[in-house]
Parts: C-alpha cells; sequence; structure tokens
C-alpha cells in the first residue's frame, strides 16, 4: 500500500509517481501526527542545550534499543518485556551528558502534578525513561539542563507541528566530529511521520549528535559531517577513513556524541514488539549516519505504541511492516535534524555551506 510521508523526500525503496497522480504537499507534522502523542521543548537561553519530553496523556506500550558504545540513560530497563510496568507516561531527551538525565525528575514533577502514573494504590509513579547526548563541548559546559528544564517541556508538551532545528535536545547538537570538533557542523532536532490509508501512523523524532557524517541514503550524498580543511564541503566518509586520516586507529579524535530518537505509532503494540521495532529502527540509523554505533555515541532508539490501530482485515499488528517503516522515518527525521539546524560560529549548518557554493 502507498505511503504519503509528509516530507518532499522520495523514499528510497518506492518508484515516484507521475506530477499527475502525486497527492498534494501536506504541511509537516511530525510525532504529534500520531494522536495521543504530544511534544514540547526547553532550550536554554544561556547556551545551546535543552530538553525535549515526549508524553503520552493516556500511556503508551514502550520499548527500547540501546546501541551506542557512551549511552547515558535513565528507567530503560523496565522497558525490558518480562518486566511489570507495561506503559510509560513521558520520553526525555536532553542534552548535558550525564548531568541532563536530572530533566526527567522535573517531567516527572508534571506529570504528577497532573495526575499522570502508575497507581501504585498510594501514589501515582510517573514512568519516564530518559536519554542524554554530549553536547558540553558546545559553550560553557557548566550550564546544563536540570529538572526545571524538563518541567517546562513537559509543560510545554502539545499536539502541535514538532517544532525542528536548534531546539530542545537538539540545541547543541553537531555531527562529523572524528576530525575533531574544528571539523564540525551544527545539527538539530527533525521530525516525520508517514501516513497510510488505512489509518496507520508511523513517525520519529531525532536529536543528531553523531560522532559520524550524515547521508541522504536516496544518493549517498553526504549532509553534513567533517568538513575538509578548507571548510567548503563535507567528506564522503571514504574520503576520511583512507585519504584524510591515514591509519584510523591512531589519527580519529572524535568527541562523546549520541543520536536518540523516539518512534510513535497508532498500532496496537507489546512490549515485546515495540523492542523489535526499536531493534528494526536503528537500521534507519546506519543508512543515515556513517559509522554510527561507535564507542563515544550512546545511540538510542525508544518506540512508543499508543494501541490505537491494528489493521482493518486482519485485526493483527505485521511487526516486520512496523519495523521496517520505523527505519524509514527514522532516516527522514536524521535528515529533517540537520536540514533544519541554524549554523553558529565554527559550526556551519548544511544550509550554511550550500549557500556559500550557491552560483550567483
Amino acid at each position: 500500500m502507498l505511503f504519503v510521508p509528509t516530507s518532499i523526500l522520495l523514499l528510497a525503496f518506492l518508484v515516484a509517481e507521475s506530477p499527475a497522480t502525486q497527492t498534494p504537499a501536506r504541511e509537516p507534522h511530525g510525532l504529534t501526527a500520531v494522536a495521543g502523542i504530544h511534544v514540547g521543548h526547553h532550550t536554554l537561553e544561556a547556551r545551546p542545550t535543552g530538553c525535549t519530553v515526549v508524553v503520552a496523556p493516556n500511556g503508551a506500550v514502550a520499548g527500547v534499543d540501546v546501541r551506542g558504545g557512551a549511552p547515558g540513560t535513565r528507567e530503560t530497563a523496565l522497558l525490558d518485556p518480562v518486566n511489570l510496568v507495561q506503559t510509560v507516561d513521558a520520553i526525555v531527551l536532553s542534552g548535558g551528558s550525564a548531568f541532563g538525565l536530572d530533566a526527567a525528575t522535573g517531567a516527572v514533577r508534571w506529570l504528577e502534578e497532573h495526575g499522570h502514573g502508575y497507581d501504585t494504590g498510594v501514589a501515582r509513579v510517573p514512568i519516564v525513561p530518559a536519554a542524554i547526548l554530549f553536547d558540553l563541548a558546545v559553550g560553557d559546559p557548566t550550564i546544563r539542563p536540570r529538572a526545571q528544564c524538563g518541567y517546562k517541556a513537559a509543560a510545554a508538551a502539545s499536539s502541535s507541528p514538532v517544532e525542528e532545528g536548534n531546539l530542545g535536545a537538539g540545541a547543541g547538537a553537531t555531527v562529523g566530529k572524528l576530525a575533531g570538533p574544528g571539523r564540525a557542523m551544527k545539527s538539530g532536532l527533525g521530525s516525520e511521520d508517514l501516513r497510510f490509508d488505512d489509518g496507520l501512523v508511523v513517525a520519529a523524532l531525532a536529536a543528531v549528535n553523531a560522532v559520524g557524517t550524515v547521508i541522504d541514503p536516496a544518493d549517498g550524498s553526504p549532509v553534513a559531517g567533517v568538513r575538509s580543511e578548507d571548510g567548503s564541503r563535507v567528506l564522503r566518509p571514504s574520503e576520511l577513513l583512507f585519504q584524510q586520516l591515514g591509519d584510523p586507529l591512531r589519527d580519529l579524535s572524535p568527541v562523546e556524541s549520541t543520536t536518540l530518537v523516539v518512534v510513535a505509532t497508532n498500532a496496537r503494540l507489546t512490549k515485546s514488539q515495540a523492542t523489535k521495532i526499536a531493534q528494526m529502527a536503528h537500521n534507519g540509523l546506519a543508512r543515515a549516519i556513517v559509522p554510527i554505533h561507535t564507542p563515544f555515541d550512546g545511540d538510542t532508539i525508544f518506540v512508543l505504541g499508543t494501541g490505537e490501530w491494528t489493521d482493518p482485515e486482519s485485526g493483527a499488528v505485521d511487526v516486520l511492516r512496523l519495523g521496517w517503516l520505523a527505519s524509514e522515518a527514522t532516516v527522514q527525521a536524521v535528515l529533517r535534524a540537520v536540514r533544519s539546524a541554524r549554523g553558529l560560529p565554527d559550526l556551519p549548518s548544511a544550509s550554511d555551506l550550500q549557500s556559500s557554493q550557491a552560483i550567483p
């Protein structure tokens, strides 16, 4: 069945429609295209950093898969399918390295104040897994998201189209740090949704802070990453590995990074199914970021299922279809994250490089 992404990017595995049969472009919506999912951001003014909170007001079944070698997470163990709690109330993504995990405390406080959480009989305990990325090298490292950041982001969460770029967890995000921070580029936060005739919606939100280079899998072109020595273009990963740095075991000099993703769907999932979809969604990161899952990245993907949709004919959920779509939504969210970013001093964005190469 043909599905219609909200971005103008065409999926690599589908044949493009003719102009006469194309569906008109729609306003981007992102993760909040999934009914029952709200997104809020808070960005600190003192330096580029912040947090993003994904709230499920009615709860959502969740799974997680952590692949990077330097993760920073909170309450991911409870998402194991064998464990008791079946739904979560929110997911927190934050900058600030391990300090940023404090943002989840603020989100928990807001959720408790508004009556959300697991009913223990004596109190409702909000279930809020969280993950962080390392952005301390951008600006003053003593300024980090704290509990108040998570509280304000949760309070700001809504079903409005997701804002993208230099905000929330993507405020201090950068990519292309394999040759050191001097040749890196600014990244940010992006979101994309895929919607189908049968009512299924699969969407992703990504805060892209990778060691590696973001490439467009449609044509293999580098979009944002390690720049050439003169700063004028983005190197292809093969150029970097074999021509620029010689022996990578000696010359690679990345700093800590991490890409964080939340995938949401209106499908009715079990925790086991959500976990498998999270595993498959990492294929999207592998297609769009090279290298990925390095010792310096804490790449983490959460999956949320709101439970409103099953196949109209079978009444079942096709995990293969959902996992593949989660991978594709992840690719598009990653591309939107780097393309929507705005450059900072000494950290140009993808749009900055495109502008400098434009013919007058």
